[in-house]
């Protein structure tokens, strides 16, 4: 099973999802099947994914830092990683009836392949039907549950694949350049939109390095709600919306709203338009980005280049300035 190369209009808040699951451990007790399973449900969007597979032949390789990756495989002269999701979860490997299928997936430049027990299909959904995990999910999957989503009578964790990534080689996480001084940098104050508690944390703690004040939301429609707070107080104190925000950094794959239609709500609105928008994504790439152009980002920058983050956005603080916009 290939990719569908289906590219969904930009700005619509939808997303669409493949379904897979993962054969785990059930329950047990004195009333259990004896090797009882459970079968769990999850989703990756479709924009990482370049292709379902069978299961490939998997060299072992040396010094492995983590017992879920299995090895890695040769896919159209390129060496991909293969990682057991299910042992990555700390679930367990339980042998599925059938052959187990393999997702591989590009994101921040990086391939990767995930087994699993079996794929379903792939859903057309919004991101409005996706809701953000509660502090319990968050806590037993130790975060990388970024949404939940209702299928058919199932329940379908999105998984935060970019953590898993990350936590298998943290050279891949988000960095700032030391070498470069922000100490002369103009201060300016940006508004992050992120679902990722990890991510939010770490873009605060960095950006606030390179002399930006930070305020965080969770996702696209709390930062929606923010924007409209801060044009209401601008409006009624007869000032500029850029005197209170200089700068909005969204991810683009958010539950309730999406990146993408929070920056063409953004651009439509006659009050926040000139307001600079920069896109951070792993999703940012060549292929896609004619999405974040077409509802008008000012910027796009793939996750985790922090430095070039935050030198792409005091240009265009300061490009403004020089156009005497801000």
């Amino acid at each position: 099973m290939s990719q569908t190369n289906i590219l969904l209009e930009s700005g619509t808040n939808e997303l669409e999802l493949v379904e897979f699951f993962l054969e785990e451990p059930g329950i047990t007790g004195d009333n259990a099947e004896k090797d009882a399973t459970y079968r769990g449900y999850y989703g990756v969007n479709v924009a990482k994914v370049l292709e379902i597979s069978r299961m490939p032949k998997v060299t072992g390789l040396p010094e492995v830092q983590h017992p879920a990756v299995m090895g890695a495989f040769n896919l159209r002269s390129h060496i991909v990683p293969l990682v057991d999701l299910s042992l990555w979860l700390g679930k367990g490997h339980i042998a599925a009836q059938e052959s187990p299928k393999v997702i591989v997936t590009e994101f921040n430049s990086v391939t990767t392949a995930f087994m699993v027990s079996g794929v379903n299909r792939i859903h057309r959904i919004s991101w409005e039907q996706v809701e953000p995990p509660n502090r319990y999910v968050t806590m037993v999957s130790q975060s990388s549950i970024t949404g939940v989503v209702k299928l058919e009578g199932r329940i379908v964790f999105l998984l935060d694949l970019e953590k898993v990534v990350a936590d298998l080689n943290p050279a891949l996480g988000l960095r700032l350049d030391e070498a470069v001084d922000w100490g002369n940098a103009m201060s300016y104050r940006v508004l992050i939109a992120d679902d990722s508690g990890l991510i939010r944390e770490m873009l605060k703690d960095l950006l606030q390095k390179a002399n930006f004040t930070v305020e965080v939301v969770h996702n696209g429609h709390e930062a929606w709600d923010r924007l409209l707070e801060l044009k209401v107080r601008a409006e009624n104190e007869k000032k500029p919306l850029t005197d209170y925000v200089q700068t909005l950094i969204s991810d683009i794959e958010m539950p309730s709203m999406d990146g993408h239609n929070l920056c063409k709500r953004v651009k439509e609105d006659p009050v926040m338009r000139n307001l600079p928008v920069v896109l951070f994504s792993s999703l940012i790439t060549d292929k896609l980005r004619h999405k974040g152009v077409s509802v008008g980002a000012d910027d796009q920058v793939s996750k985790p280049e922090v430095t070039h983050l935050a030198q792409r956005v005091h240009a265009l603080i300061a490009e403004r300035k020089q156009a005497g916009i801000m």
